[in-house]
């Protein structure tokens, strides 16, 4: 048998803190309240952060009104560009008529059959038809480039709205957290938040303490450890019921003593050295009924005996084997 008194009930307290900053405008809970993952502790002032939802809002209607009015912008180059390609087509027709034109002036004129002036006016109406032709295609590149610069745009304007989209994320998640929530199921302590108190990001609100998750942290000798094994039987004795008889299982023995994780562990390398029994923490779980009942509370003073006849294999024997 395995016994200690530097034994203590503990458990894994969770610290609510605020996310943003904001006055605090409603308290939901007392302290010592039971509350269920999920259940509202307190509100705060949101005006300022539905503001900003609904500038959001018309930060994303008026990206999106921009993309819209490309997209017509966009329709309507397209369309001025089939026209374009459209009056190519007909100067290419009349270039193709007044070089006909001018050929068969041509020859007249070299049959003498027409005069000179009658093969000048051919001429100058092919040089014309030819002029009117490149001014047209010119038109076309300038059509198809207007294209490329509102297909451009459009992609700035689709990012816009993806920009905005994401500050609209933002403002709704910021919102989300003006309401603060249990994380887990617990007893409402140590609360820190007042009524009309500013709350900054990262602010205490309160500590939440899970009694039907309670465990035992038994510190023991290192010169106790041999026999003691996750597994084997614990007998409780709370100092505050001293007439309770709970039963408890080891469930882990630490990888280190104490003294190893202290904020200035002992240096025995120089000046003169005492030996000193270190202790070593044994976790026990306690039956779900006994931490439901609401007896154990973090922090209270426990005596265990452990049976080192019970539990698995000895560690210290089956190593040394």
């Amino acid at each position: 048998m395995a016994s200690t008194d530097d034994a203590y009930v503990t458990a894994d307290i969770t610290t609510v803190q605020a996310k943003i900053p904001g006055y605090v405008a409603s308290i939901e809970v007392r302290d010592n309240q039971h509350v269920r993952a999920g259940d509202v502790l307190l509100r705060l002032d949101d005006g300022d952060y539905k503001l900003a939802v609904r500038a959001a809002r018309d930060g994303v209607a008026g990206a999106e009104a921009t993309v819209s009015r490309i997209d017509q912008q966009i329709a309507a180059a397209k369309a001025s560009v089939l026209q374009a390609d459209a009056a190519v087509a007909a100067m290419e027709a009349k270039r193709d008529v007044a070089k006909a034109d001018y050929s068969r002036a041509s020859r007249l004129v070299a049959a003498n059959v027409t005069s000179q002036a009658t093969l000048d006016s051919a001429d100058a109406e092919r040089k014309s038809a030819a002029s009117n032709l490149e001014t047209a295609r010119a038109a076309v590149a300038v059509a198809r480039a207007n294209v490329k610069v509102l297909e451009s745009q459009r992609v700035e304007a689709e990012n816009a709205v993806a920009s905005a989209e994401t500050a609209l994320a933002k403002a709704e998640r910021d919102l989300s957290f003006a309401i603060i929530r249990s994380p887990v199921d617990g007893i409402v302590s140590n609360r820190a938040a007042q009524l009309g108190t500013l709350l900054q990001a990262g602010s205490r609100v309160a500590a939440l303490v899970p009694l039907e998750a309670v465990r035992i942290d038994a510190n023991f000798k290192e010169t106790q450890l041999e026999g003691i094994a996750p597994g084997a039987h614990v007998k409780i004795a709370v100092d505050a019921y001293p007439d309770a008889d709970i039963e408890g299982v080891v469930e882990s023995i630490s990888p280190a003593t104490g003294s190893v994780f202290s904020l200035l562990p002992s240096e025995n390398a120089t000046g003169n050295f005492t030996k000193v029994v270190q202790r070593v923490p044994v976790r026990i779980t306690v039956p779900k009924s006994a931490a439901e009942n609401g007896y154990l509370r973090a922090g209270m003073s426990v005596i265990v005996d452990i049976d080192t006849r019970t539990g698995g294999p000895d560690p210290v024997h089956t190593a040394a084997r």
